[in-house]
């Protein structure tokens, strides 16, 4: 087996590939150089099938597929058709905004079929392609739900940013959006649930409102499809009945604000995040890099530190840039705002740099391929 580790940056694609042992990696120059990359991932289906989202103010938005595991690359349909043209919601002053396409934000293919990939986008809505890309079609209720309207972006734009996709039941599929919630669909995307149940945000005239809440991550176990984990505009939060109702287990973290969450591959109440300071202030407590890693499913946490820097550590982590492989023990991956990609081997006991110098990293995916 083989590991392969895709990092979208400011100014291109980077792959780094391994062998399972994950001791001596490989970096390829970048892919898409001139371009930023929000989001590439492999299809799980088919690891040689490979997908990229680039865009530029620019040149606007283009997704690019491999067919042969990232070696090339060749644009795929870009007509993001869309209905409900007229649509809108809240602006940051609180008036009517039109929806418009601007970018994908996050891709993720099937784990059924390998012609199927969706996209979420700015603004916020999903799309899905059947066809390998050829063609994208959205699936607008959501972005037609009674609660679109009331809807503002977050401080990155509004934003669809997470797809989260049952591998046993293909029609479960979950999303998160900033600044609106988080959504449910059972029918594969035609309908959906706001799945904000018991979630607080201090921030907003209504604490408890059913939308607003700037949701920057969610993640779940494979096995258990209806635990999910969010890490929220101040919160990591746990629902183990797909969102209906969220707890806070923030527990002892030095703060509770961060961008991404991960869950471990074999240890289903084994979470990951990465706190920051402040929602003003986006780097490390004291300016320590530290990963806390909780194996009681939240609330009861230790700091993760053996090979990260322990002092004048000011960069940010971005919320799709971790990363978790399949092997025993599992690879741990994250990059920085300031280009580093750290990797631990050992399920986060210890960490080593793979690349110091990269453009600011916007997400990482890792894969064990044959």
């Amino acid at each position: 087996m083989a590991v392969r580790l895709l990092v979208g940056t400011k100014k291109g694609l980077f792959i780094f590939r391994s062998d399972d042992g994950r001791d001596d990696w490989s970096l390829e120059a970048p892919h898409f150089g001139g371009w930023e990359v929000m989001h590439a991932k492999g299809s799980p289906v088919d690891p040689r099938r490979v997908w990229v989202s680039q865009w530029t103010d620019w040149h606007g938005q283009v997704v690019q597929r491999s067919t042969d595991g990232g070696r090339s690359f060749e644009a795929v349909g870009n007509e993001f058709g869309y209905r409900g043209e007229t649509g809108t919601h809240q602006w940051y002053d609180g008036t009517p905004h039109p929806w418009e396409f601007k970018r994908v934000w996050h891709l993720e293919p099937s784990r059924h079929d390998a012609e199927v990939v969706f996209a979420g986008v700015e603004d916020a809505a999903l799309f899905r392609s059947d066809d390998g890309g050829a063609t994208w079609g959205e699936l607008d209720g959501l972005r037609t739900h009674a609660t679109g309207e009331s809807w503002a972006p977050g401080a990155g734009g509004l934003c669809l940013h997470t797809i989260l996709l049952d591998p046993a039941d293909p029609d479960l599929v979950y999303v998160a959006i900033s600044a609106a919630g988080a959504f449910r669909s059972v029918d594969g995307g035609a309908s959906w649930t706001v799945a904000t149940g018991g979630l607080h945000s201090e921030y907003l005239p209504d604490p408890e409102a059913t939308v607003g809440h700037c949701v920057h991550n969610l993640a779940m176990h494979p096995s258990r499809p209806r635990t999910l984990f969010m890490q929220k505009h101040w919160d990591v939060c746990r629902s183990d009945d797909g969102g209906d109702h969220w707890t806070e287990v923030s527990g002892d973290l030095p703060s509770d604000f961060g961008f991404p969450v991960g869950v471990h591959p074999h240890e289903p109440e084994t979470i990951y995040v990465i706190p920051i300071k402040s929602d003003l202030e986006h780097y490390p407590p004291e300016g320590k890099l530290r990963v806390y890693r909780s194996r009681t499913g939240g609330g009861d946490w230790e700091a993760l530190t053996r090979g990260l820097p322990q002092s004048g550590c000011y960069q940010n982590v971005l919320r799709d840039a971790l990363s978790l492989d399949t092997l025993d023990p599992c690879g741990v991956y994250f990059g920085t705002t300031g280009g580093h990609v750290y990797a631990s081997v050992d399920d986060g006991d210890s960490w080593r740099a793979l690349a110091t110098h990269l453009p600011r990293i916007q997400s990482i995916e890792v894969q064990v391929v044959p």
